[in-house]
């Protein structure tokens, strides 16, 4: 597989063939060129966007507050100004973090109702930058449009993707609990993220006292005991530094340049 090319040399030999061309590198795209690699094919994987290496071009993300002109407290006005749009999804985008999303200026596009559009162009693309909550669907999402008469039923059920849930968690690594319900099946988790003192008393408060609710762990995708081939992959376990989104230089959350990338390299 092709590294994408962000110098002035023509990144692909003249005449050379691929069986696959996957186009962009995100967290589909990744994916894509993953298990096409993995099936023998020699693939090309292709980005509009600039190359970010895996924990080289991760400029801030060991960086302290004190670091950054403005502390990471606050943003000059005429960088802010360039994520209209992004910056009211809720999307804390800083001095530590704007680098990895597109200028909303330069990038317009039509909204005959209001659409929040986070976007990233550049290799891994969202992968750096999403909240990584990872839930399965279930049978009650599959099979809501049936019994409610709206819309088109969906072709196929939870139990036809099951396995394939079961596939991308044990590569990606999701940590979370396995809580029983059926709303949220339970997954190929790794050690949940621990509860600080004000989540463990309101885990205990809210299931003792309401029988119809419960407090769960988010299901993350963060390593919190990695396997050998996450290790073998130069990923490492979380170390809870809450700057997820500057880039993980130990490759504990799940992206592009930590996972999929690397595997699909030769």
């Amino acid at each position: 597989m092709k590294r994408p090319d962000n110098g002035s040399q023509p990144p692909i030999p003249s005449g050379k063939k691929f069986d696959a061309i996957v186009v962009g590198s995100g967290i589909s795209g990744g994916w894509s060129a993953k298990e096409l690699c993995e099936k023998g094919l020699n693939v090309l994987l292709l980005e509009r966007g600039r190359m970010i290496e895996h924990v080289t071009d991760y400029h801030t993300a060991t960086m302290a507050p004190w670091e950054f002109p403005h502390h990471n407290r606050t943003m000059p006005l005429d960088v802010l100004k360039r994520y209209p749009v992004q910056n009211r999804t809720g999307f804390t985008i800083t001095e530590a973090t704007h680098q990895h999303f597109v200028n909303d200026l330069e990038n317009p596009y039509v909204e005959e109702k209001p659409f929040d559009w986070i976007r990233g162009y550049h290799v891994g693309g969202k992968s750096l930058m999403w909240g990584r909550y990872s839930f399965r669907f279930s049978d009650l999402d599959f099979e809501a449009n049936v019994k409610e008469g709206i819309a088109t039923d969906w072709p196929i059920r939870y139990k036809d993707i099951a396995p394939w849930y079961d596939h991308v968690e044990k590569f990606a690594g999701i940590a979370g609990d396995r809580d029983g319900l059926p709303h949220l099946p339970d997954g190929q988790f790794q050690p949940a993220l621990p509860d600080n003192c004000v989540e463990q008393h309101l885990r205990k408060s809210v299931n003792t006292q309401f029988s119809d609710r419960k407090v769960i762990s988010a299901r993350a995708a963060h390593l919190t005991a990695p396997s050998q081939q996450q290790m073998n992959l130069g990923r490492a376990k979380c170390q809870f530094r809450n700057l997820c989104m500057r880039g993980c230089p130990y490759g504990a959350y799940f992206s592009t340049q930590s996972a999929t990338l690397p595997a699909a390299r030769p």
